[in-house]
């Protein structure tokens, strides 16, 4: 028994072991913490040496022995990593540097010194895209470095991007002008002139002032192209406006005929006359001959007290159409395939360019017209839609650049129109209009234009009873209609009415072109488009009963860069129906 007590004792003893060597250990944490301590202290002592050693070197032009010295372990001080970075540069050993700097910044997130040497390595490397990135990042963390925002202003004035490299130069009160030319001297009136560009050496130029100056210069409508180009003089810049300036008829009889008998294949001509006078008042008007649509237009405008901010304009529309409703009015009885509209329009607008940014267009419309062929199949409540009737109209217009991403070409603007009017006949009366467009266009590429997209989102609504003229029409018609969609032909054997009809609209357009051929005489471009809309009347007697989505292709020819002749392919996707249309646009 007493056997057997002591072995059980003994039998506890056997865990002693263990707790001594915990015991041991806990003993031993304190010198092990001394020791990497120490060691710690010898390691940041060492990278100290070695980074006084690498700036010696590095001062004295000696890059090999800089990057030796500064090149270590991986845990090694962010600034070693930079000393490294900047010595492997100096050798041209891009790759490597890059590597360098990129380590340090890993351990250093928020110090910009690696972001714009790397910027520096990129662009060494022709990596434009990689240095801006780089720079924008490095802006992030030291938004008013100068070093940086003159780096990457530079870059983007490289690329041509002008308005990207004053968002940046403008920070750092840059470029101021030297000097102002305009290329070729244009014939327009100096006071008229000198009033629409808003800068003046020895300014800085503002990207606020450019885009304002180029606003006010295609309000006076004698400016079709109009381009900035800086070129360095020293510390300063010179400045080249390029016109191309429109005057009487043209630059040349080939231009004149281009433009004025641009429309002849669908019997229309365009006779214009630009700035007469030199006081950019322009005369344009449109005759058309075809027996189902015939129509005379004539605008008289002109800079309102010879300010280029605000033009005036006077119009005369005359029109005498064939309508086939057969396929597009939803009432009990066919609708009328052979009606005729009579429409004389006149009135004024004007427009206003408050900034870069702004314009407002308002004006007044007095509307008459007379139905004939109506015919009795039409019900007592479609009679508000062929009623004889004279309206007047006020309506006001804003235009507002919404987004501008000129780094990445990209911009989103908009317009907001409403208009309030009323007709005098029976069973119409007074009625309102709104009307709105989102249109967003995008240059893909950092420089050229070898990709172009747009899209734009549109809708609209007409309140109260209106004539059929005032209904939306979603469809492709020549001049007489913009909210397209183009695998839907707006005619029936020449007569309108064959596109859906109605008093309320959504439309979404989009397309991307793609250069394929450029002689200076001719310039080609080819790219597919997706249009997709609905529209809907509240009678019931108009819309387009369902969602309607149109897709192909279009080719664009531009002439002289005067006239494009754009030749669209498309398909009508629910209906099955191909429209091949031709068209041109001045």
């Amino acid at each position: 028994m007493a056997s057997g007590q002591k072995l059980d004792a003994a039998g506890g003893s056997r865990r002693s072991p263990l707790i001594l060597l915990l015991i041991l250990c806990q003993l031993a944490l304190p010198s092990l913490h001394a020791q990497e301590s120490a060691d710690s202290k010898k390691s940041v002592e060492a990278d100290g040496e070695r980074l006084t050693a690498a700036r010696k070197a590095f001062d004295s032009q000696q890059w090999q022995q800089a990057a030796t010295l500064a090149n270590g372990p991986a845990n090694q001080s962010s600034e070693l990593d930079f000393l490294h970075g900047l010595a492997l540069a100096k050798m041209g050993n891009w790759n490597a540097a890059a590597t360098a700097f990129t380590a340090g910044r890993a351990k250093n997130k928020r110090d910009p010194r690696f972001l714009r040497e790397l910027a520096g390595v990129r662009y060494k490397q022709k990596d434009f895209a990689a240095a801006k990135r780089n720079l924008r990042s490095a802006l992030r963390l030291e938004e008013r470095d100068a070093y940086t925002l003159e780096f990457l202003a530079t870059l983007y004035f490289l690329d041509g991007n002008l308005e990207a490299a004053l968002k940046y130069w403008n920070r750092i009160e840059k470029p101021r002008l030297r000097t102002i030319n305009i290329e070729p001297p244009p014939q327009l009136n100096e006071v008229i002139l000198r009033r629409a560009i808003n800068f003046n050496a020895p300014q800085v130029l503002t990207d606020e002032a450019l885009r304002s100056t180029q606003a006010r210069l295609d309000n006076l409508g004698i400016f079709p192209h109009s381009r900035a180009a800086l070129s360095p003089a020293g510390e300063n810049f010179d400045l080249t406006l390029h016109l191309a300036e429109r005057n009487g008829f043209g630059d040349s009889k080939l231009e004149a005929l281009l433009s004025s008998l641009s429309g002849v294949p669908y019997s229309t001509v365009y006779p214009e006359l630009y700035n007469l006078g030199s006081r950019a008042i322009n005369i344009t008007t449109l005759g058309r001959w075809d027996p189902e649509k015939r129509r005379i237009l004539a605008e008289f405008a002109a800079p309102l007290r010879s300010d280029p901010g605000r033009r005036l304009q006077l119009y005369f529309d005359a029109r005498n159409e064939n309508w086939n409703l057969s396929r597009t009015f939803f009432g009990s009885s066919p609708g009328p395939s052979d009606l005729n509209l009579r429409r004389f329009a006149g009135g004024v607008r004007l427009r206003l360019v408050v900034g870069a940014n702004w314009s407002w267009n308002t004006g007044i419309e007095v509307t008459s017209r007379s139905f004939r062929n109506v015919g009795t199949t039409t019900s007592a409540g479609a009679a508000p839609f062929f009623t004889d009737a004279t309206s007047f109209r006020y309506w006001l217009r804003a235009d507002r650049s919404l987004i501008r991403v000129p780094e990445r070409r990209f911009t989103l603007d908009s317009s907001a129109e409403s208009s309030v009017g009323r007709s005098y006949a029976k069973g119409l009366g007074a009625f309102g209009s709104a009307r709105g467009v989102l249109s967003a266009h995008w240059l893909p590429r950092a420089a050229g234009d070898d990709y172009e997209m747009r899209a734009q989102f549109r809708a609209g609504a007409t309140f109260g009873h209106v004539p059929l003229d005032e209904l939306f029409q979603l469809g492709v018609e020549r001049d007489d209609n913009d909210l397209w969609l183009r695998g839907h032909n707006g005619t029936t054997g020449g007569r309108k009415g064959a596109a859906p009809l109605g008093r309320r609209y959504s439309l979404a357009n989009w397309e991307l072109d793609k250069n394929l051929y450029s002689n200076g005489i001719f310039a080609v471009k080819l790219g597919p488009f997706l249009d997709t809309g609905a529209i809907a009347d509240s009678s019931g007697f108009f819309g387009s009963q369902r969602w309607l989505w149109d897709a192909g292709a279009q080719c664009k020819i531009r002439v002289l860069g005067t006239i494009t002749v754009v030749l669209i392919y498309g398909r009508d996707l629910r209906g099955g129906r191909d429209l091949f249309y031709p068209t041109v646009v001045r």
